[in-house]
């Protein structure tokens, strides 16, 4: 019950955080804060922090998946022949697509950006709570422009937070990325220094998922940006701290994803869902029931046989499915036991050949109850087993293989049942083994693609891409219409139409 009480409290708290647009961007309207004297008490930005939490979940829900996985060329339409899915898996972008539109990010960072501005002048009752309310706004904040440079390179960056429709800084141009980087290593350097090194918190930041962001950050500092030896070495002390902060490996994968198992010890920061969240027939709270079967075809799932926990159907049509070849590459090795909890794959039952539906992740199917299916599975951000990923990188870098190999090998045991499962490789064959173990650790959750570019493998690695280097800003996005004819300061990305 107590568990149950903090979701509805996250999720109920983000109506402060409602908002309209206004120019490029979308913002908080004066009334919603001023008018209801808001910023006066300390529970005031308590309630304001869990808003921007739960405005980050809404605005992410799909986000995540379209700018983290759809991308790698391991994804295609499902049931449905969807155009989008189609050609953003072979990495073909139009201006309008889903993920062009960044106004729901803006309105997230603007929500941070009222918090970081109100926050100093309130009173509290414990400093330290302040700095923690504080360090979660510069964590999401961090996050927001992480996530917008590298997707579209040069952006707006603002930071006074919008009060008034008359402010100067209304109609933004594109900040160039430099300057977006600086910002995020600044937001960092300040979440990391405000967050209690104690602070232990699963639908929050802690100082744990900090560390997280940070290792990612300075991994593609070093890079993608040549930050150079001193950028690896603040990567190596952040998921230092990381790997001493108390998390461990669950003995079994299946075990990290159960509904009835959400608190457990591999999870460091995930977003929260909870049972009877947006079942109508149709709709969906995040992407996950995108990779279900068919709403429709459940019934004859059923009379072919298959159980729900067998072959679970979503809400709606399925979107997306993962291709034939990464359902090889998933289950490549019978001893590896991640495949069967992350993917169905159906051959020979199927009533009529009208029935498609041969592939689709499992991994978040929620719950069933009462014939209705729930998508009460939350969404993982970060994870322990990305830690032993992130520092096998960045060991490898370092030059320090035996070790990276070690910390690849602490994440293959639990999935293949044997010890060292690697042996030693070079440089480069751990980087690719890197791809691949993120690629099967991690189906759906959102790294694949982040991971080939900080490893600089995206032209060498992923299908659609090889031979495309000189293609102007291929890995980046166009901006949509939406954005363009609302402010005329904002150019599209160059290479798009």
């Amino acid at each position: 019950m107590k568990m149950k009480s903090i979701y509805r409290a996250l999720i109920m708290s983000g109506s402060l955080f409602l908002a309209s647009c206004h120019g490029d961007l979308n913002v908080v309207q004066p009334s919603q804060f001023t008018s209801l004297s808001m910023w006066t008490e300390e529970n005031d930005a308590v309630s304001a922090v869990n808003g921007v939490y739960t405005q980050f979940r809404s605005t992410f829900a799909t986000l995540l998946n379209i700018y983290g996985e759809m991308r790698t060329n391991w994804y295609e339409s499902g049931s449905v022949n969807d155009a989008f899915f189609n050609r953003i898996g072979t990495n073909v972008l139009l201006s309008g697509d889903s993920g062009s539109n960044w106004n729901g990010i803006y309105t997230t960072i603007n929500s941070a950006n009222l918090i970081l501005k109100h926050i100093p002048d309130m009173e509290f009752s414990n400093e330290s709570t302040r700095n923690e309310l504080m360090a979660h706004a510069y964590f999401i904040r961090a996050y927001c422009y992480f996530t917008l440079v590298r997707v579209f390179g040069d952006c707006p960056l603002l930071t006074s937070g919008f009060e008034s429709e008359k402010q100067a800084d209304m109609y933004p141009y594109r900040n160039p990325a430099s300057e977006v980087y600086e910002q995020v290593e600044s937001d960092l350097q300040e979440a990391f220094h405000l967050m209690p090194a104690e602070s232990k918190q699963l639908y929050k930041a802690s100082s744990a998922a900090i560390n997280m962001l940070r290792t990612e950050f300075y991994l593609w500092k070093a890079k993608r940006l040549n930050g150079g030896n001193e950028a690896y070495q603040i990567a190596q002390s952040a998921i230092n701290s990381v790997l001493n902060a108390g998390y461990k490996l669950l003995p079994s994968f299946g075990d990290i994803f159960d509904v009835n198992n959400k608190s457990n010890d591999e999870l460091i920061w995930s977003l929260p869902y909870i049972i009877n969240e947006n079942v109508t027939p149709g709709t969906s709270p995040n992407f996950f029931a995108y990779y279900l079967a068919p709403n429709e075809l459940r019934t004859r799932l059923q009379e072919a046989g298959y159980s729900e926990e067998e072959v679970p159907a979503g809400s709606h049509q399925q979107y997306v499915a993962p291709t034939k070849a990464y359902c090889s590459l998933l289950t490549s090795d019978e001893r590896d036991s991640r495949a069967n909890i992350s993917i169905r794959i159906f051959e020979d039952k199927f009533l009529t050949e009208e029935m498609q539906l041969q592939r689709m992740i499992v991994k978040f199917k929620g719950s069933y109850n009462n014939d209705t299916r729930s998508f009460d599975s939350d969404v993982p951000m970060y994870r322990i087993a990305e830690a032993y990923l992130l520092k096998a990188e960045v060991e490898n870098a370092l030059g320090n293989q035996t070790e990276a190999v070690k910390n690849i090998n602490i994440v293959a045991k639990r999935a293949y049942g044997i010890d060292n499962y690697y042996s030693s490789m070079s440089k480069e064959e751990i980087e690719k083994t890197i791809i691949i173990e993120t690629l099967k650790e991690f189906v759906g959750e959102s790294k694949a693609w982040w991971t080939y570019l900080r490893l600089n493998k995206e032209f060498e690695m992923i299908e659609s891409l090889k031979g495309r280097e000189n293609e102007k800003n291929v890995t980046l996005w166009p901006i949509a219409p939406a954005c363009l004819n609302t402010n005329p300061n904002i150019v599209q990305t160059e290479g798009y139409k």
